[in-house]
């Protein structure tokens, strides 16, 4: 709680204290109040008891303690790209994807006046995607843990000239001047996040097109990513995403994060990761959900 500033600590001891009556409803996000994850988790499922967090790992664990029952954790911006850090928390979480929510982000400047600003702070991600925009007006970048905690504190510190970038819902909570709206260096600026939950879902026949999520390891031998890959080609299984991470400091030893339409229990998709796992050291399912957006 003294993590977050001043004017956010009353709104997240009353949000803590309705999770606490209702976890079974409760969706634990990181940030403040008013950060675009609220809004994801008021978006993804309006009659939850949104949770927030101030960290990541907080919102698993609050997970995985029964706080509650899901969490909603973005992975993947199409301006900035892959969230830091999401692709090594996952799997050390234990927790199942059961759903995706894309959201529109819109990003505003906020400040306590009109003085013309020198510096805007906010998450790392929001900063990247407004990069061109702050970089055109002079506006130093200041990265800091969540965009509507950088409210809180703009609002707590009460310094002209000191803005934030951050949704409008933070500005309405936060008491502060909305000096722009929309800055994000595009018109479709869209993040994905990931529903997780202590259980898989699998999802019921029905529902529509259907995503699935794994991690695997390649053998370190020559072609060993081209084997792997093979199985998903020859069984007509579209691979949306695939991603490489280094896992130690051998460099060695090459993990991926993948995307693909189906789920096990498809016949193709079976025949599929049958020969990923031929070719590969291991793999982990994290996921089958439905898709929320079409990917053909």
């Amino acid at each position: 709680m003294e993590n977050y500033p001043a004017p956010a600590r009353d709104l997240v001891a009353e949000l803590n204290a309705k999770a606490a009556a209702d976890p079974a409803r409760a969706v634990a996000f990181q940030g403040a109040p008013g950060a675009n994850s609220h809004l994801a988790a008021l978006g993804y499922a309006p009659d939850c008891v949104p949770l927030p967090c101030f960290a990541f790992e907080d919102a698993i664990d609050a997970v995985r303690n029964g706080d509650a029952a899901r969490a909603i954790i973005p992975i993947e911006n199409s301006l900035h790209g892959r969230v830091a850090d999401m692709h090594f928390l996952l799997p050390e979480s234990g927790l199942h994807i059961i759903d995706e929510y894309f959201l529109r982000v819109r990003h505003c400047l906020m400040a306590i006046d009109d003085t013309p600003l020198k510096s805007a702070i906010s998450h790392p991600q929001a900063l990247g995607q407004c990069r061109h925009y702050l970089r055109e007006r002079g506006i130093q970048p200041i990265s800091y843990a969540d965009t509507a905690g950088a409210a809180a504190l703009i609002a707590e510190a009460r310094v002209s000239g000191e803005g934030a970038v951050a949704p409008y819902l933070a500005a309405e909570l936060y008491g502060l001047r909305l000096v722009a709206e929309n800055i994000e260096d595009s018109d479709d600026n869209m993040t994905r996040f990931l529903v997780l939950a202590r259980e898989p879902g699998m999802p019921v026949a029905g529902v529509g097109p259907v995503m699935t999520t794994f991690l695997f390891e390649v053998k370190n031998i020559p072609a060993a990513l081209y084997k792997a890959m093979g199985g998903f080609a020859t069984n007509g299984v579209n691979m949306t995403k695939l991603e490489s991470y280094q896992r130690g400091a051998s460099f060695a030893a090459t993990e991926f994060y993948c995307d693909i339409e189906g789920m096990p229990g498809d016949p193709a998709v079976d025949r599929a990761l049958a020969e990923l796992e031929f070719h590969t050291k291991w793999v982990r399912i994290l996921g089958s959900y439905r898709q929320a957006r079409p990917r053909t």
